[in-house]
């Protein structure tokens, strides 16, 4: 069973243009604090980015040097 990280990340990689805590909260049928605490860690494993639109934080995967987007989220 895939974890909620790595459920996240696969989402994250469908949509380049990133998403909000509570679109992913209704999309993958989790709370809003299980969706921000898997952010906070994938965002200090540098997995991801946020970017500030009006009072909204959109989350979007990180792209490597080479243009790939990475891998495993562990």
């Amino acid at each position: 069973m895939k974890s909620n990280r790595e459920k996240i990340i696969k989402e994250l990689r469908k949509n380049p243009d990133g998403f909000t805590v509570s679109e992913l909260s209704k999309k993958l049928s989790l709370s809003r604090q299980t969706i921000a605490n898997c952010f906070a860690f994938l965002e200090g494993a540098e997995k991801v980015k946020i970017r500030q639109v009006g009072m909204a934080k959109v989350y979007y995967i990180i792209q490597n040097k080479k243009g790939k987007k990475e891998k495993n989220a562990r």
